[in-house]
């Protein structure tokens, strides 16, 4: 059975002046590719450019900007030389475990030991919850520091007080307008807090308290700065992977993180990388981070238990982490397959009822949907839909549905779910994310009050993609030293995207040539200069390319590793769309 076809991209080309490239071009002797994208993206400042082109960890933020860090740090300290029962609680994403083990590791150089907890998707759910509190008074916890979560957790944080625990919160979520009565808070975007960057993950909020407590330590600065550098690797792979924008402080520390993961001692670590195909001593890409490395940590909380992340990342036995690599490996694979049957499962739903414009949000529950994986599968609805859609799975036993939603840039969910907190036992999120628990006898209610919110916010081009493209380019000025350039542009992701380039009026010069069964490789021709582009998952479309038809083509530049150990350049060209 064909699938929906997505709508087509509407192409966003920018305005640019052609003298102040010229100009940045020539001050930071780029070819003229690269400053193009410099300028699109508001860096027509040389200096600022520079600093964008060579992120420093010298222009890392004092950690003391951030509110409530003098007193976290002094709590902290306290506990470690006392001795006391220190109680890590993450949540079970990568953001979460990372930070888990970030804290954890720190608080050891400090000269101090914690426990960690992870909440069970499935069994416990997200947040902080006061039966968690109960057990942690009950194990004589007197410090519980909550990662990535806490800043709308209340009663969780009330009761801890009311037990003589102490609870430090850090997290990026947004906060209620009723902040929990913690000891301190630690979150960039609660009011009053002046930290400049607003957009760091719970990771890389956690990374600057163990800034703070690893600068309060007797350490010669040599020492200091190569601990806390060894930090990176993971607060790289937390920040990817929760779809933070790739711009400021998150620029430095996502660079500098993978630059170090070419060499890793963490035996975890190492078998992790190893299981996602990658060699010793490779580079790694923030891309490859989402795709391959994020996923297989993200698997555990998803299937199973996210309590496996931890333990591997904090064994020093490397056949234990050889397992459990191996383990989330195939936690991984079952999920890719799960993941494919649902979404194929609501396609097929789709060509029976087809979404049309009165659906300006959708809605999906169904007793087959794997609860760890409809964030996922909303995901991939959204590129197929663009709009916002909610996945639900249904458990009749407690009478109640449980999902995840995900969302256009355009479309603001948790301000939707604000709008009728009545239907809920549980939600939150943020603008692009959300999640929610409601009565099963509601979900038909609130499929027409989110429809009907939606409709009355959006207007029908909020419905169709965007193309955003940097710049135009000419097949002339793809040289190896242009692309090395825009290459050099990365990280790349939320926030700082790959660029995209509009080359127009190309011919296809040849037939394409599937691989995979679901790829193409196109030859194109511009003035006499051909270029060969990956087409990834274009094979549906392989009729519209035939030879000698002329077209427009969004292409962008990847590293290609597999290219460069053959001898070839190390970069391939993609086809990202054509009109």
């Amino acid at each position: 059975m064909p699938e929906p076809r997505a709508a087509p991209a509407r192409w966003l080309f920018p305005h640019s002046d052609a003298a102040q490239v010229r100009s940045l071009s020539a001050a930071l002797g780029l070819c003229e590719p690269a400053a193009r994208v410099l300028a699109r993206r508001g860096y027509q400042d040389a200096d600022a450019a520079r600093r964008f082109l060579s992120p420093s960890l010298e222009d890392l933020h004092d950690p003391f900007l951030l509110h409530g860090m003098r007193e976290a740090l002094a709590r902290l300290r306290g506990a470690i030389a006392a001795g006391e029962k220190i109680l890590l609680y993450g949540d079970y994403d990568v953001d979460g475990t990372t930070a888990v083990v970030i804290l954890r590791k720190a608080i050891e150089l400090a000269g101090g030991r914690s426990h960690a907890h992870v909440p069970h998707r499935f069994k416990d759910g997200y947040g902080l919850h006061p039966e968690t509190i109960e057990q942690a008074a009950a194990e004589r916890v007197r410090l519980l520091i909550s990662l990535d979560t806490g800043v709308r957790a209340t009663p969780a944080v009330r009761r801890a007080s009311q037990l003589g625990i102490d609870v430090i919160v850090a997290d990026h979520h947004l906060p209620d307008a009723e902040l929990p009565p913690a000891l301190a808070i630690l979150n960039p975007r609660q009011p009053r807090c002046p930290y400049p960057d607003k957009n760091l993950c719970a990771a890389g909020v956690t990374f600057k308290l163990v800034q703070a407590l690893l600068g309060s330590l007797d350490w010669p600065p040599s020492k200091l700065r190569r601990m806390t550098e060894s930090f990176l690797k993971l607060v790289a792979i937390g920040t990817v992977a929760d779809v933070v924008p790739l711009t400021g402080e998150n620029r430095i520390l996502v660079k500098h993180g993978l630059d170090g993961l070419r060499s890793v001692r963490n035996p975890g670590l190492r078998e992790l990388l190893k299981v996602a195909g990658f060699s010793e001593g490779e580079a790694v890409t923030a891309g490859q981070v989402a795709f391959r490395v994020a996923p297989r940590l993200n698997a555990a909380g998803r299937m199973a238990d996210a309590v496996q992340v931890i333990k591997l990342l904090v064994t020093d036995d490397h056949v234990e982490a050889r397992e459990i690599a191996a383990r989330l490996h195939e936690l991984n694979r079952e999920r890719q397959e799960i993941e494919t049957q649902m979404t194929r499962g609501i396609l097929e739903e789709c060509l029976r009822l087809p979404v049309t414009e009165e659906d300006a949000a959708l809605v999906f529950a169904g007793k087959d949907m794997h609860r760890g994986v409809v964030g996922i599968v909303a995901s991939r609805l959204v590129e197929r839909f663009h709009r916002p859609v909610f996945v639900l799975g249904e458990d009749p036993e407690q009478g109640i549905v449980q999902g995840s939603g995900r969302s256009i840039p355009a479309f603001h969910l948790l301000e939707a779910l604000e709008s009728m907190p009545g239907l809920f036992v549980r939600y939150g999120g943020h603008r692009q994310a959300a999640g929610v628990t409601l009565p099963l006898e509601r979900v038909a209610e609130f499929r027409q009050r989110l429809n009907a919110y939606a409709a009355a916010r959006l207007t029908p081009s909020d419905f169709q993609p965007q193309m955003e493209l940097d710049a135009t380019l000419d097949f002339s000025e793809i040289t190896e030293r242009a692309v090395a350039e825009v290459l050099s542009l990365a990280p790349f992701g939320h926030g700082n995207p790959a660029p995209v380039f509009a080359a127009l009026d190309v011919e296809v010069a040849a037939p394409p040539v599937v691989f995979k069964d679901k790829h193409l490789r196109v030859c194109l021709r511009q003035n006499k200069r051909t270029l060969m582009v990956k087409a990834w998952n274009f094979a549906a479309r392989a009729a519209e390319l035939r030879p000698g038809s002329r077209l427009d083509a969004a292409i962008s530049f990847e590293e290609d590793p597999y290219s460069r150990r053959r001898g070839y350049p190390g970069w391939s060209a993609v086809l990202r769309e054509f009109r």
